[in-house]
């Protein structure tokens, strides 16, 4: 299996982030376009003082941030999800969490395991997918009130129809943006502790 090789711009966030952890020597210029190994960013830490154990604990972190993905409905966050490769198999000790409705699958892999998770806001999705349906019986009532020669009376009834599918819709899609950020920040806090080995301590910082 060939090793994990890591960008420009992914070496620039680990050596960033092993960094705060050991104040380093002057730093020689790194930069290859096929990228580096871990053992390979080792070395190079190496060199300018970054011990090896950083330097790893910064590389996990790297791909932790990897993964991370959302769906969306009318151009707005109605969920998100996240996977990260643990190249481990955890213990029961730390299979043992909680974090509300989250939905989790672990999976087996080839060095390990691999956590994927994933949930979505119900209740915003059903006060939009409500929003448009009373939009759409609104639509139905004007076109036959058209055909029918009764529109003028159905206006109110229509006018009132609108105004609530839009309420709902607006009050949905407001409630999004705000949750998909928690749920992210929830999930990369996950995904960042089960993917450090138990007794590493507070996993770096990689920025951004």
């Amino acid at each position: 299996m060939a090793d994990r090789r890591y960008n420009d711009k992914e070496i620039a966030a680990i050596f960033r982030a092993a960094a705060e952890q050991e104040p380093p020597s002057p730093q020689r210029e790194v930069a290859r376009d096929e990228g580096l190994t871990l053992a390979e960013l080792q070395a190079i830490g190496g060199e300018v003082g970054i011990s090896s154990d950083a330097v790893a604990e910064a590389a996990r972190a790297v791909d932790v941030h990897l993964g991370a993905a959302s769906r969306t409905l009318l151009g707005l966050p109605i969920g998100v999800a996240r996977t990260v490769n643990l190249n481990r198999r955890l213990t029961d000790e730390e299979w043992q969490w909680t974090n509300g409705n989250l939905q989790v699958l672990l999976e087996p892999t080839d060095t390990g395991h691999r956590l994927r998770f994933g949930t979505v806001h119900g209740a915003a999705r059903a006060a939009i997918g409500a929003g448009f349906g009373v939009l759409g019986v609104a639509a139905i009532v004007a076109v036959s009130g058209a055909i029918w020669g009764t529109l003028g009376d159905a206006m109110s009834g229509i006018a009132l129809m609108v105004a609530a599918g839009v309420g709902m819709i607006v009050s949905g899609a407001l409630r999004l943006p705000r949750w998909a950020r928690l749920r992210q920040r929830q999930m990369e806090a996950l995904a960042t502790k089960v993917a450090l080995p138990p007794g590493s301590g507070t996993p770096p910082s990689t920025g951004g």
